[in-house]
């Protein structure tokens, strides 16, 4: 850079410059000094624009470098994401899930008819007591008694058809 020249060669004049006794102070050709300094003001402006352009350049690469650092990332995060989507352990985990599920409705669907089952079970047995107590006492009783006991044992049969059609209606539904 000529501007560091002319400086360097302004210092050497101050240093070669005949001194005056018990002071900092230096005798110089002022002449020679103001052409050094105009020579600076004619180069300045050629190396602030070089100074400039040099600076532009160098935002410029580093933009251009975050961009593509940026991208890279991009690619790199979107690879490791389909590297981890198809990968073995995965598919394996993908496909046991599977699986429970699967497991898991079937247990639900048999639970459920077991428990219709059960109620039907408990609603039978409580029917032929109701026709063994009715037959037991039916002949010292009344005939309004006798009727109680139908209407209960129907009610009985009608509840008992009642979960039968649910439970047809679930196994139909799964």
């Amino acid at each position: 850079m000529k501007v560091l020249e002319l400086l360097n060669e302004i210092d050497e004049i101050i240093d070669t410059a005949s001194g005056f006794p018990m002071t900092d102070k230096v005798l110089i050709h002022a002449q020679d000094v103001l052409d050094i300094v105009e020579q600076i003001r004619i180069e300045l402006p050629d190396e602030i624009n070089q100074a400039k352009w040099i600076k532009d350049e160098r935002q410029r690469i580093l933009d251009d470098a975050k961009k593509e650092y940026e991208d890279i990332l991009t690619k790199a995060q979107a690879q490791a994401e389909a590297l981890i989507e198809n990968d073995d352990i995965v598919i394996r985990a993908k496909k046991r899930a599977d699986e429970i599920m699967t497991i898991t409705e079937e247990n639900c669907k048999n639970l459920k008819m077991q428990t219709f089952d059960y109620i039907d079970s408990i609603l039978y047995n409580f029917q032929e007591k109701m026709e063994q107590l009715s037959a037991m006492y039916l002949g010292d009783m009344v005939g309004n008694l006798e009727k109680s006991f139908d209407a209960i044992n129907q009610r009985l049969s009608d509840n008992r058809n009642e979960v039968k059609e649910m439970a047809y209606r679930a196994q139909a539904e799964d």
